[in-house]
Formats: C-alpha cells, sequence, structure tokens
C-alpha cells in the first residue's frame, strides 16, 4: 500500500479500465498539501514565539497551493519534486513576510 501521489498512481494502474482511478488518492494528497503547509508556518512562528504572523501564514499558504499546483506534473512522478528554485524563491517570500510589519503593536 502506497500513500499519496504514489498510491494514486498505483490505484490507476491497477485498475486502467476505470477513467477516474487514482483520483481520490490524488486529490486527498494535494488538499493534505495546502491544509498542511499554512499549518506548519503557523505552528513553526508559534514555536519561535512570533506574534502578528496572520500575513505570512494566508499569503503563503496561498502561494504554497499555486506552487505546489504548478509544479503537479513535476510531483507527481516517481521521484520527483518541486524545483530547487522554485522552493529557494518561496522560503525568500517567507523570509519576507515573517518580517511583515501588520500595523499590530505589543
Amino acid at each position: 500500500m502506497y500513500a499519496g501521489f504514489s498510491g494514486a498512481r498505483e490505484s490507476a494502474a491497477a485498475s486502467e479500465d476505470d477513467m477516474w482511478a487514482g483520483a481520490f488518492e490524488f486529490l486527498l494528497t494535494t488538499a493534505a498539501s495546502w491544509v498542511l503547509m499554512p499549518l506548519l508556518l503557523w505552528a513553526g512562528m508559534r514555536v519561535l514565539r512570533e506574534t502578528g504572523n496572520t500575513v505570512l501564514v494566508l499569503v503563503g499558504g496561498l502561494v504554497w497551493a499555486g506552487v505546489s499546483g504548478y509544479f503537479t506534473d513535476d510531483i507527481d512522478r516517481a521521484g520527483g519534486h518541486i524545483p530547487v528554485l522554485a522552493l529557494a524563491a518561496f522560503v525568500l517570500l517567507g523570509t519576507a513576510l515573517a518580517g511583515a510589519d501588520t500595523g499590530r503593536r505589543d
């Protein structure tokens, strides 16, 4: 039993006559990625005791959905991953957003 995109590929390969085989696994994996990244951004900022991270979590989560959606074909192959330059750009954006002033003073 495989999980994630490899599980979707295995399910699709097991039933070649079903056009929708593997679609549930693919959508579940994509949705988990889109939910987990903002959660990880938020949790990381909380662990660092940073406050006012709403901009980072919201914009970072939306950008992650766009980046992972754009590179789905790269991710959805055996050994596939998002290109390093795209990940580096995401990290730089996250760093800039972490320093964004939301106008809130503690």
